[in-house]
């Protein structure tokens, strides 16, 4: 995981890379269950070089210590590895030019479950969803031919930072994750 990771520092592959500080290719357990897919870095995430280090991901520390995980029990990303400018949303050219760098990630890990923060990583994994329709449901897919995951969207973290109402909505569903996980374990045993 080491060479993927630095790989993914060295990538040039879209123009992001020229506008970032630091290249954010993740971090966390290798051998996680879960991994924990958001959109791409913020400002703290870029002065960092680490995902969610931002208040969205001391609200993420927070929904992980609802079902007794840490931040070092699952293994967190983005969608595209490289601050967009002005915190933008990810362009579709960009979201392509580290899809391999993603789907990599996630054949090395080999999670059990990919929780999906928000509207732009569920586009990447489950098109044609809207988040406020499949957030807190499983679905079952297989990933560019890399087997089959089961992926579990939920709102992102930042969307009760600027609507509280959205809080008890995400450690609603969050509270859903270790039963899944059993599910799946159990299912793999059969």
């Amino acid at each position: 995981m080491y060479n993927l990771t630095q790989k993914i520092i060295d990538c040039h592959q879209c123009d992001l890379r020229s506008g970032c500080t630091n290249v954010v290719p993740g971090e966390g357990d290798f051998n996680a269950d879960i991994m924990i897919v958001g959109e791409g870095p913020g400002k703290n995430e870029d002065l960092q070089g680490k995902p969610f280090v931002g208040a969205a991901g001391k609200f993420l520390k927070e929904l992980l210590a609802s079902i007794d995980l840490k931040r070092e029990n699952v293994y967190i990303t983005n969608v595209v590895k490289c601050r967009p400018p002005e915190n933008r949303d990810p362009l579709i050219e960009e979201i392509e030019a580290c899809r391999g760098w993603l789907n990599q990630q996630v054949s090395a890990i080999k999670p059990k479950l990919i929780v999906l923060l928000g509207r732009h990583a569920m586009g990447r994994f489950l098109p044609n969803l809207r988040i406020s329709e499949a957030h807190g449901r499983a679905f079952r897919r297989n990933l560019e031919g890399l087997g089959d995951y089961v992926f579990f969207p939920v709102y992102h973290p930042a969307a009760a930072l600027y609507n509280g109402s959205m809080r008890p909505i995400l450690l609603g569903d969050f509270s859903k994750i270790l039963t899944l996980i059993k599910k799946i374990k159990a299912e793999e045993n059969e």
